[in-house]
């Protein structure tokens, strides 16, 4: 199909989303879904878009267009979600988001008469669930992933209450966001256009600081206040939903509530394993002579990753017994809440996953990875700015000893060459 992606303008936005170290690979559905989402023009211009924020006089100088023309053009796809619109300084900046999470999701995050929901959540399901190499790319590729899991805070108990962290706790999150929004769950309404979807809660998905500022501003969430929210965290916790969100330590954009059956990213994890760090710091843990082997915890598990296995198949008496794929499980908390005999807890991994700092400390341990840093830098210049530059410089040089020479060898700079060099005298 490639041959017929190169003579579309759609091919230059597909490479334009794939010069973030989180993108999307080509294929016939792919240009199916990006022609639902924007005419051939939008795409065209969008394909020439920084991967930095940028304001309208850039996007304007980009495209030669006049100011006027550019910021009507801006604001329409702001307000259709493909573009995200930033308040700073009292300035407007805007930012293409990448396809998940970001316009994918927004796309079905409110019912709308603009787009045929049904046909692109079928297109959307074969693209991610059948396809494959998308959902593989993005959970798979690289240590650092988009997102983690949320351990949920009524497991945790008095004695590890102690040792989670601020930014760990999904309330911590809610309490300090400056913005938040409710929306409708993009996998679960995906889901119910194709009769699959499960009876869990469906306007439940959080968003929060700047992300939510934008999608309340154009209708895509409903603005609620901290109380609301918790009371809606809560709602999920009883309803033994995962809360999966951004891997950051400061300014989180969402949390996601994650049910087995729906959610695309558990249901990688139950095809491929859980083979990157997206669990939480915690792991369940089982108390033997308290399990009575009822499967209440294996039928909750959103990964499966717990079983019942008869402790001794020679006695025809014998007993299941719950056991837990230690390389499996979220550290969730799912089945703690939910054990009637008290036999799961939670225990504190031994060795703790560092969470990136931001999105600019995420977004430069991912291109690492990933081999894509000159991309992230110098795509159409984006990052020539000494502000932004200083930025992304600030943190390569916070990255362990191996990831920056990793940084080094793709950018080939010398200027981040004499800056390593000073931090090793």
């Amino acid at each position: 199909m490639a041959h017929h992606l190169d003579r579309t303008p759609y091919a230059g936005l597909i490479d334009r989303l794939n010069r973030f170290p989180q993108g999307a690979p080509a294929s016939e559905l792919l240009y199916r879904i990006l022609a639902m989402l924007f005419s051939e023009k939008e795409a065209e211009l969008v394909a020439l878009l920084p991967i930095k924020p940028f304001n309208a006089q850039k996007a304007a100088r980009v495209w030669k267009m006049d100011l006027s023309s550019s910021r009507k053009i801006l604001d329409e796809l702001a307000s259709r979600a493909i573009l995200v619109d930033i308040e700073q300084n009292g300035e407007v900046l805007y930012c293409l988001p990448p396809p998940m999470a970001g316009f994918f999701e927004f796309s079905m995050m409110r019912l709308r008469n603009d787009l045929n929901q049904k046909v692109l959540s079928e297109l959307f399901y074969q693209y991610i669930n059948v396809e494959e190499e998308f959902i593989r790319a993005l959970i798979l590729d690289g240590e650092t992933q988009l997102g983690r899991v949320f351990v949920q805070e009524p497991a945790l108990g008095e004695q590890n209450a102690i040792h989670v962290l601020d930014y760990e706790r999904a309330s911590e999150v809610i309490r300090t966001a400056t913005h938040i929004g409710v929306s409708m769950c993009y996998c679960r309404h995906k889901m119910t256009h194709l009769e699959r979807a499960c009876d869990a809660p469906l306007d439940i998905c959080m968003t929060f600081n700047t992300t939510a500022s934008s999608l309340t501003r154009h209708g895509f969430a409903r603005q609620v206040s901290s109380s609301e929210c918790l009371d809606l965290l809560n709602t999920a916790y009883s309803s033994n939903l995962v809360q999966f969100g951004e891997n950051v330590r400061k300014q989180v954009n969402f949390i996601c509530n994650c049910c087995g059956c729906c959610c695309e990213a558990l249901l990688a994890i139950q095809k491929f394993g859980l083979v990157r760090p997206i669990h939480s710091n915690f792991i369940a843990q089982i108390i033997e002579d308290k399990c009575v082997g009822c499967g209440q915890c294996s039928s909750l598990c959103p990964v499966n990753a717990i079983s019942l296995v008869n402790e001794d198949e020679t006695v025809t008496d014998s007993e299941n017994r719950a056991r837990i794929d230690e390389k499996m499980c979220l550290g969730c908390g799912v089945c703690v809440n939910n054990c009637p005999t008290g036999a799961l807890y939670l225990e504190s991994r031994p060795t703790r996953t560092i969470t990136p700092v931001d999105s600019v400390h995420r977004a430069v341990i991912m291109a690492i990875e990933r081999g894509s840093l000159q991309d992230l830098i110098f795509y159409n210049q984006s990052l020539f700015s000494h502000r932004a530059l200083a930025a992304v410089l600030g943190a390569i040089l916070k990255l362990p000893p191996i990831k920056r020479v990793m940084a080094s060898r793709q950018l080939k700079s010398r200027y981040l060459e004499v800056l390593l060099q000073k931090l090793k005298d």
